[in-house]
């Protein structure tokens, strides 16, 4: 039997009820790019041929969203084996993992990556029900508390917090380097209805400072800096100097996905609003911004355009909204630019509906849908 999943534009995908897989072709080529035969993630672009534990985290989710079990075991396993000293249970995954200097491979740097692991948590959480695999479950939850116990902080005046890492964020002046695009709402909000442990709203609470606080006029920033007397400013000493780029890009995609009846959804796409209104005026996202003046310093790659289109959705941006897309028409992603054609998994993924965030954090997914009516 074969059954039909309806996508957003005229186009549909087939998929037969199996297992209820369905066909996703930019999945299979990042696969083919970027996954080896026995789980590892490779960014291409660097002489070290890294792993990090954001690239683990996405493809397990992606994974999920294509309904690919083989796939999610074997990015699962060697996650644990290689960045978790084979231990999930015990260790949070190493953030990076390549060739080393005496020309050995392995863990490079040992801190962990506070983004990858609650989006490593999140998706076991998901994937644990989807297929009712408990063991799933349980990762997830011990993984989860983990984060809890060791990459937040109870900051003055910003109360508790998600840091990127356990260590090297907290500041000899007393202040702490965050990361806005570590805090996407939904996951946190899925967390927090899920877990009777209170700190996950305590998260989400600050979690909204820090992404507002990151774009005092609607430009988000790389990195920011917090302190309880001066509060939010920007980083002018990091490698960004303070300006908005990869790191940001993905503030924008977390929001425009958000379900519309999250209640922090309104907030962030009005306070996000500039740079819709940016993009539309010069035709493309920036590659870098400066977060108070809106200056562009160079024009973003088509997987920003890919990025910003929930986002643009998510405003009625309509003019805009077309210009990315047409953008991304006229100037396809490169096949081996491992960053952009993540930006796109998740966000055309997104477009394609071929999962959604509902409105308490949870992605659903098309295919638990077709297989519930197949069967």
């Amino acid at each position: 039997m074969i059954c039909l999943i309806g996508l957003a534009s005229s186009n549909h995908v087939w998929a037969e009820n199996d297992g209820c897989h369905s066909a996703w072709p930019a999945w299979s080529n990042f696969k083919q790019t970027f996954i080896t035969a026995d789980g590892r993630v490779i960014d291409h672009s660097g002489s070290i041929k890294p792993t990090v534990s954001e690239a683990q985290a996405y493809a397990l989710f992606f994974a999920l969203i294509a309904n690919d079990r083989a796939s999610f075991d074997t990015l699962l396993r060697w996650t644990e084996n290689n960045l978790a000293y084979g231990d999930l249970t015990a260790h949070l995954p190493a953030w990076q993992w390549g060739k080393r200097a005496d020309e050995t491979w392995g863990i490079i740097d040992k801190n962990a990556a506070s983004d990858a692991d609650l989006w490593i948590a999140y998706t076991l959480g998901l994937a644990g029900d989807a297929w009712n695999e408990k063991r799933y479950t349980a990762l997830s939850k011990l993984l989860a508390q983990r984060i809890l116990n060791e990459e937040t902080a109870d900051i003055p005046k910003l109360g508790l917090t998600l840091l990127p890492a356990p260590t090297g964020f907290a500041l000899a002046d007393k202040s702490w380097k965050l990361n806005a695009s570590y805090l996407p709402i939904q996951l946190l909000r899925w967390f927090g209805s899920t877990d009777k442990d209170p700190r996950w709203k305590q998260l989400l609470a600050s979690s909204m400072q820090i992404i507002l606080g990151s774009s005092p006029k609607g430009y988000t920033a790389d990195w920011i800096l917090f302190h309880p007397e001066k509060g939010f400013t920007a980083d002018i000493n990091g490698a960004e100097k303070g300006d908005g780029g990869y790191n940001a890009i993905r503030v924008y995609l977390w929001a425009g996905m958000m379900n519309e009846h999250d209640p922090d959804r309104a907030t962030l796409i009005k306070a996000l609003s500039p740079m819709a209104k940016l993009t539309e005026m010069k035709g493309y996202p920036p590659e870098f911004v400066n977060i108070m003046t809106g200056e562009v310093k160079s024009p973003g790659s088509s997987g920003f355009s890919a990025a910003l289109i929930p986002f643009l959705q998510a405003g009625k941006a309509s003019k805009a909204l077309q210009q990315q897309e047409l953008r991304l028409e006229a100037q396809a992603i490169k096949a081996d630019a491992y960053y952009d054609q993540v930006l796109s998994l998740f966000a055309l993924g997104w477009r394609e509906k071929r999962y959604a965030f509902s409105a308490k954090g949870k992605a659903e997914m098309a295919w638990q849908k077709i297989c519930k009516k197949v069967r």
